[in-house]
């Protein structure tokens, strides 16, 4: 555990020793203030009949943040080490390679949540402007953050797999960019389909959206929470046996 504790540590404070985690806030801390300006102003004064977390999560504000960023903040994980060859000197010291695999994600996971908090600054923002007629909820508000996170594992999961299998960091974000993108198309396969056959009742837990919307309103549906799990746990196996490969050749 110690282990995990400092290799994370070393993987965390990377993002803040460079620009590259300080223009990631920033630029998603101005993607979150242009989309609640956008959300505000087609409401036009309004009363809200939803939820702003609804609201929000209800455009393709989140979705764009979610899919660009990402990539972005995994593409160092692996192949930033391959490249520079401090991978083989990092894998020669006293840790295993799960522990390995499992500080960089924890690291990238605590940099993507930190990432977010624009989000909650601008939702007290909306709150503090909104009458009583719409009052704060602090369990729809905790249920939107559930959400982000669950969703967040997926996905640095899914981009911790794409940079173990290079040593470009642009090739690593392109993976993850592709495969994010796919994953997330598969939502929207469903709805084509008629009837409530098989098939279209095992696309619909790939709904992301839909799930996350859900998340928004105060709904914990543990068929998500079991899919993202499973999910986060199978690209980061795939990692691991990435990384184990190297003894192999």
């Amino acid at each position: 555990m110690q282990a995990i504790w400092t290799l994370m540590r070393r993987e965390l404070g990377s993002y803040f020793v460079s620009f590259t985690g300080y223009m990631i806030i920033a630029g998603v801390a101005l993607l979150v203030g242009l989309s609640f300006w956008d959300l505000l102003d087609r409401l036009e004064g309004d009363v809200m009949q939803m939820p702003v977390t609804e609201l929000f999560f209800s455009t393709y504000w989140f979705w764009s943040i979610l899919l660009l960023t990402v990539p972005v903040i995994t593409m160092r994980l692996f192949a930033l080490e391959k490249f520079s060859g401090t991978f083989e000197t990092l894998m020669t010291t006293p840790v295993t390679d799960t522990q390995v695999v499992i500080a960089k994600f924890l690291a990238a996971l605590v940099f993507y949540m930190l990432m977010w908090l624009p989000l909650a600054a601008c939702i007290f923002v909306v709150r503090h402007y909104t009458s009583a007629a719409a009052p704060f909820d602090a369990g729809v508000f905790g249920c939107t953050f559930l959400g982000i996170f669950l969703l967040g594992c997926v996905f640095v999961a899914l981009g911790c797999f794409s940079s173990a299998l290079t040593r470009s960091q642009v090739m690593a974000a392109v993976i993850a960019l592709v495969l994010s993108f796919g994953l997330f198309l598969v939502s929207f396969l469903a709805s084509p389909l008629p009837g409530p056959d098989w098939k279209s009742q095992a696309l619909s837990f790939l709904a992301l959206p839909d799930q996350m919307r859900d998340f928004a309103r105060g709904v914990v549906d543990t068929r998500a929470v079991v899919l993202y799990v499973t999910a986060t746990f199978l690209f980061l196996l795939m990692t691991l046996r990435v990384i184990e490969s190297r003894r192999w050749k």
